[in-house]
């Protein structure tokens, strides 16, 4: 077997791209936190970040795994249809199952040493607990949720709320606010998977994995993006005006502002492009905006 292949197929299937943006959203969740009060311990925000890493990659090279069949027929786009690194190399699943499971045991391992160390609290191993649990199942038996129709708000509510909260509870953080301010966010997150999972659909069909795209009749999708992202604007609003003391701040929700023009480009072309630049962009954005109005609450 070549080892540069393997190696290859071991760094694409952990999927670093979406690595890098999970680092991102566990410091949002951070700094969420400080901005609730909260005197974050640097060392304990790098130590939290290993085990995080470490089980995040197990998630995706599960995914990778168990969708060798759907990835192998579809017309994949930079932001779907997996890495595609299995395919191209002709190497067998078995790889990214075994990175996935010594990754699981990394992960998990040096959780429970920073937890009797004392290094994290215990909300926080169990937020990772639950991010293991639900990613692991999201792909593989006995609840394999994406083949079911539950992928979607499954992975929403890990990418968009468990893992700010994850990062707010490394830190001692009001998770309750903390799980509150990341709703908005969680449902742009859940319109990306609505548009991240469309150009795959007839790879999805094929080999039985039941997504929403599969399921549903492209305007009953496009009615459900269009209802996801009001939803999404007005828990942005409400968040700001109802509680008291506002659970977004004024520059959370400004900063928010400049990615409604990437949902509407998103919901306009939605079923219609194959590509999907523009709700992957409102994401990513997203998240970025936000995380910089509430390092502006900070200054």
């Amino acid at each position: 077997m070549d080892g540069k292949a393997v190696a290859y197929v071991l760094v694409q299937t952990s999927r670093p791209s979406q690595l890098l943006l999970i680092v991102g959203i566990y410091v949002l969740g951070v700094v969420i936190a400080a901005a609730n009060g909260v005197t974050p311990d640097e060392s304990a925000v790098v130590a939290g970040l290993p085990p995080l890493v470490f089980c995040a990659a197990s998630v995706h090279y599960a995914n990778e795994f168990a969708d060798v069949d759907t990835d192998a027929q579809t017309d994949r786009t930079p932001f779907s249809g997996g890495s595609g690194a299995l395919a191209e190399t002709g190497l067998g699943r078995t790889i990214p199952l075994t990175a996935g499971l010594v990754s699981l045991v990394a992960g998990l391992a040096s959780a429970v040493g920073l937890w009797v160390t004392g290094w994290i609290p215990t909300s926080a191993v169990s937020l990772l607990g639950i991010i293991v649990v639900a990613g692991w199942q999201y792909s593989v038996r006995p609840l394999k949720l994406a083949w079911r129709g539950f992928g979607e708000v499954t992975n929403a509510a890990l990418g968009g709320v468990a893992l700010p909260a994850y990062g707010a509870a490394v830190v001692g953080g009001p998770l309750g606010r903390v799980i509150l301010a990341s709703v908005p966010f969680a449902l742009v997150v859940l319109l990306n998977l609505f548009a991240t999972q469309w150009p795959d659909r007839d790879a999805d069909a094929a080999v039985g994995k039941q997504t929403l795209a599969v399921r549903w009749q492209p305007r009953i999708l496009r009615i459900s993006y269009v209802g996801i992202a009001v939803a999404a604007g007005v828990a942005l609003v409400a968040l700001h005006t109802v509680p008291s003391p506002a659970v977004l701040p004024r520059p959370v929700v400004l900063a928010s502002l400049p990615v409604v023009p990437l949902v509407v480009w998103g919901g306009w072309g939605y079923t219609r492009r194959h590509v999907p630049l523009p709700t992957v962009a409102a994401m990513v954005s997203l998240a970025a905006l936000q995380l910089l109005g509430w390092l502006w609450t900070l200054s």
